[in-house]
């Protein structure tokens, strides 16, 4: 009962004139961004993020627009997946599977409009277990001391190289350059100027908005231009633009499994969207059998990633506001946006801020209903957006990027700074290193330092801190199995792999 007025506070909130509009128009730009290729919600949050903080926004105000944006972006990035088989972000990789087919067997328009709801359902689903379990997790996150927190970030390191790809020593490397840039300016224990190359700039460390835009949307500046137009035609609706009856119960099982899994994967830090739309996708088809057309147009198999990187992204919300560590790239952003406001993410967040935590959860709900009521009847407009040549792409992300870290400290060091970071995350992105895995060390970094520094402090030294509790040994041992998943994966797929 104590979470239904909590949550009944949280729509007071949330469902102010001023939030209100602020939610639609963060859907609406992040729906859009979702849908232009490449950009993704990583790039839609963190662009938004210095303009939020620059416009003197409220912390839940800031929070509520980053969120609608989040959202908008997965929503967005089905439909040029299934209309230009081009996906506008990593976890909308499996929609374009049968997406695309069935957008060229004339079924765009039925396509579209049911991973809308698919969307709507996981995002749904998800929100509701937000409901039911933050507060929980959020009560046994108190008993979490120092050596507890270091430990959960070290987990949620191991995590990344664990879960994410094949490739996890390039995640590794790309988590511990983030660790090392967390580290660069003044020691706050010694006053020692740590990495700062006698450079009065870097003496408080890098901007976070600065290593964010630079990492992101200057990399995908410099990617873009490597393409000259979109080079591809738009597939049209198709006669039908909504869904029937049969259609809607033939995927609303794939829709609610999805939704349910996808939510599980969100709440693990690192896992993400992009893990959960495929292992969704694989269950979904195996689910299916032989009587599955997955692959050449299958609904379940478009209806199923939709609804879990959707489920996903709602799910990631849980760790960032219970235990302080983000579930994905895009709530590692949104932790540097708290930090901004000088609010610490964590299972106190509850009790002291509780405007903010609710008002976030509410305005997820809000933000469903607007992104469904939005996107079903808009579809033809969207398409029209993924005309936009890139000759006017490039320059509108650039002037927003340059605009939006020039606004908060007004000095062009951060300008010349955003730019090497722009052309070292460029290098990154063609050989292959993640950057999500580079945003969540760098936040995580001061996070452990200080957990760690205060866990030694209270032991005197004594490094058995780290493993003297249920829960640090718990942790390790997850720890260790992470370390281990891409082997034990690997063994996996040589022993069931068929014979030829």
């Amino acid at each position: 009962m104590e979470t239904f007025n909590f949550l009944m506070h949280g729509f007071a909130v949330a469902s102010t004139p001023e939030n209100l509009m602020i939610a639609l128009v963060g859907a609406f730009i992040g729906t859009v961004v979702g849908m232009l290729p490449g950009l993704g919600p990583i790039n839609g949050v963190a662009i938004l993020l210095p303009f939020a903080f620059a416009l003197g926004l409220p912390p839940e105000s800031a929070l509520i627009l980053l969120s609608a944006v989040y959202l908008g972006c997965e929503y967005g990035g089905r439909i040029s997946a299934i209309l230009l088989n081009v996906p506008g972000s990593a976890a909308a990789v499996m929609t374009s599977l049968d997406g695309n087919p069935l957008a060229l067997q004339g079924k765009a328009g039925i396509a579209l409009s049911i991973s809308a709801v698919a969307s709507f359902v996981g995002a749904t689903i998800a929100t509701i277990g937000v409901v039911l379990f933050a507060p929980l997790l959020a009560n046994w996150a108190v008993s979490f001391g120092p050596a507890e927190y270091f430990v959960l970030m070290v987990f949620a390191i191991t995590c990344l190289s664990g879960l994410v790809g094949d490739q996890p020593i390039k995640t590794a490397v790309s988590a511990l350059i983030g660790l090392g840039l967390a580290t660069v300016g003044v020691d706050a224990v010694t006053g020692v100027y740590r990495f700062t190359f006698d450079s009065v700039n870097l003496s408080d460390g890098i901007q976070f908005t600065t290593i964010v835009i630079g990492f992101f949307s200057v990399s995908e500046i410099l990617i873009l231009l490597e393409r000259t137009s979109t080079g591809q035609k738009v597939v049209e609706q198709g006669k039908r633009s909504l869904f029937n009856l049969k259609e809607l119960l033939f995927s609303l099982g794939a829709m609610l499994r999805s939704g349910v899994m996808g939510f599980v994967v969100g709440i693990l830090p690192g896992a993400g969207a992009t893990i959960a739309s495929a292992m969704t996708y694989t269950s979904e088809r195996k689910i299916a059998g032989e009587t599955g057309k997955f692959g050449e147009g299958d609904l379940r198999g478009l209806a199923s990633p939709e609804a879990a990187n959707n489920a996903s992204a709602c799910g990631s919300f849980v760790p960032m506001l219970t235990l302080g560590v983000p579930g994905s790239g895009t709530t590692a952003v949104m932790m540097g946006a708290l930090t901004l406001y000088n609010i610490t993410p964590g299972p106190q967040l509850f009790t002291e801020q509780p405007d903010i935590v609710w008002g976030l959860i509410a305005s997820l709900f809000i933000c469903n209903v607007i992104l469904l009521v939005m996107n079903i009847p808009l579809v033809r407009f969207f398409a029209k957006l993924l005309d936009v040549p890139n000759y006017i792409l490039i320059p509108s992300i650039a002037a927003v990027s340059f605009i939006g870290v020039y606004s908060i400290n007004s000095t062009t060091f951060d300008l010349v700074f955003m730019v090497a970071l722009g052309v070292f995350g460029y290098f990154l992105r063609k050989t292959n290193f993640p950057l999500s895995a580079l945003i969540l060390g760098y936040v995580l970094g001061e996070l452990m330092e200080d957990n760690l520094r205060r866990a030694l402090s209270i032991s005197q030294g004594e490094l058995s801190i780290l493993w003297s509790s249920n829960i640090t040994i718990v942790l390790w041992i997850l720890a260790i199995l992470m370390v281990f998943m891409p082997i034990i994966r690997k063994l996996y797929r040589r022993k069931f792999r068929p014979a030829v």
